[in-house]
């Protein structure tokens, strides 16, 4: 049963075309954790989303779109992360993704009133996390890469609230024992931080923050791919071996 990996995105062209899509970078750093196989879909299509029963864990990629859209591909693929959280189906949001499963539980997502969050970021894992499977073996205080405008204003009723960053009050979330959300980039390392960062340089010089300071804080940031073979080891195998 392979891992899912609903698309609603392209990485930006600069760093496409050195270091490909945004699969290649999930599994990329999955790397051995996992030895099935992916199955990609782009929910943007009209092509029907896969059967989430049929797969071991669902991965939902990050988007320049926005969830305020309302577009009827996302309402679409809202409809599908609300049918995998019922059926208890390991599921990981990741950016767009994160908002995405927030809106379709019942959440709110706006535009970021703190402005927009980009470059290596200090996540800082709160107590309720503490033996949360995501982050076994991690410590208190992440250094992840991010990029994005939009944040979580509203958790969806019952979601436990796992983590902060001093501009993202919603940086990760569980809901239910197998379905997360998180607001950064776990897939993403220095190089692909540092191609968007400069993708971005004039908006960013346009939004007054400091672009040579946020280029040069850049790290590989290895606490995302730790997070993401955890959600692969201890939330997407754990879920089978009980499915048994």
């Amino acid at each position: 049963m392979p891992i899912i990996v609903l698309r609603t995105g392209d990485a930006v062209p600069e760093v496409a075309a050195s270091r490909g899509q945004f699969l290649k970078w999930i599994s990329d750093h999955i790397g051995g954790a996992w030895d099935g196989e992916f199955l990609e879909h782009d929910a943007r299509t009209d092509e029907p989303l896969p059967d989430a029963k049929r797969g071991s864990a669902i991965i939902v990629t990050g988007s320049s779109a926005s969830v305020i859209e309302r577009a009827p591909w996302m309402l679409r693929a809202e409809g599908y992360l609300r049918a995998a959280v019922q059926h208890q189906q390991p599921l990981l949001g990741i950016c767009f993704g994160h908002q995405l499963l927030a809106r379709a539980l019942g959440g709110e997502v706006e535009k970021n009133p703190r402005g927009r969050e980009i470059g290596t970021v200090r996540v800082n894992v709160l107590p309720e996390a503490s033996g949360d499977p995501l982050f076994s073996g991690l410590p208190s205080e992440l250094h992840v890469n991010a990029t994005h405008v939009d944040t979580v204003t509203r958790l969806p009723k019952g979601a436990t609230l796992l983590a902060t960053t001093p501009l993202e009050p919603h940086a990760a979330f569980r809901v239910g024992e197998w379905a997360y959300g998180v607001q950064f980039h776990p897939e993403i390392d220095g190089h692909v931080m540092r191609g968007y960062v400069k993708a971005r340089e004039p908006i960013i010089r346009g939004e007054g923050l400091a672009f040579d300071h946020l280029y040069d804080a850049i790290t590989d940031a290895p606490h995302g791919p730790a997070l993401l073979k955890n959600f692969v080891n201890h939330v997407a195998k754990r879920r089978r071996t009980h499915a048994r």
